[in-house]
């Protein structure tokens, strides 16, 4: 029971700093998904580059990446920083909470920042595009969400586990670019042709892929989709495997 309550209270004492920071998050989880959106969605849509309804398929995708690489980068960050400049892990491993526990509260922070990340892509998008969503499908789409960040921040503990401070710049280069692109948030994975099969491959390999397939099976049923039960069980799959992965190498740099 004690180390519950010094989990929560390591948690909030994040969020609380968190809040502290928020117009540099704001700028942080804000600023490249408007700029997406605006152009991809807006401009390209005016001009007649894009179909009308192009908005209904980006949208929900732009939600899920903004979750899933939220969390993933505010749990990869912090991680590397505090392993290497500011040695603050010190303080958290000398707290009265197991090592395991260490982590575990590092991956659901991160998953907070990129639910709120998430969430806050919703009246932006509203507010810039003419949009509508099937609403009995909010539920489903806030399960989905919340998985999509587990996974985000477990993919973080993973990379900020593993990768050395001074290679953190080449990481987001090598790693969040390749991920952006081929997690299906600007297209509808079913609707890739056969013609793009190994790409086709690469995007079923990604994590974000079945985050914004998820968004879209609840939000835009319309929108060709992977089915909600095979999204959850992949999403699932992922927490586990990255999040083991990721307890093993922060285990292994917290008893260095």
């Amino acid at each position: 029971m004690s180390q519950l309550r010094t989990f929560q209270a390591i948690l909030w004492r994040d969020v609380f700093v968190t809040g502290r920071e928020l117009p540099s998050f704001l700028a942080q989880v804000i600023i490249q998904p408007f700029f997406i959106l605006f152009i991809f969605a807006k401009v390209l849509g005016d001009i007649g580059y894009v179909q009308n309804d192009f908005a209904q398929v980006l949208l929900p995708g732009i939600i899920a990446m903004n979750g899933f690489l939220g969390a993933l980068q505010n749990t990869t960050l912090p991680l590397v920083l505090d392993f290497s400049w500011t040695r603050e892990i010190e303080d958290r491993l000398l707290a009265p909470i197991s090592i395991p526990l260490v982590a575990v509260e590092k991956i659901v922070f991160g998953a907070i920042r990129g639910f709120f990340a998430a969430v806050l892509m919703v009246p932006v998008g509203f507010v810039m595009l003419d949009v509508s969503w099937a609403w009995e499908g909010i539920p489903g789409a806030l399960l989905v969400i919340v998985l999509g960040c587990l996974a985000g921040g477990s993919v973080g503990m993973v990379i900020g586990t593993s990768v050395p401070a001074r290679r953190v710049n080449v990481m987001f280069a090598v790693i969040l670019t390749p991920l952006l692109f081929t997690g299906s948030s600007q297209f509808p994975w079913r609707s890739l042709s056969d013609d793009l099969l190994w790409f086709k491959v690469i995007c079923a390999l990604n994590p974000l892929t079945y985050v914004s397939e998820g968004m879209r099976a609840e939000l835009v049923p319309d929108v060709p989709h992977i089915p909600l039960p095979i999204v959850l069980l992949v999403l699932v799959i992922a927490i586990a495997g990255f999040g083991g992965l990721g307890l093993r190498g922060f285990m292994k740099r917290a008893l260095d």
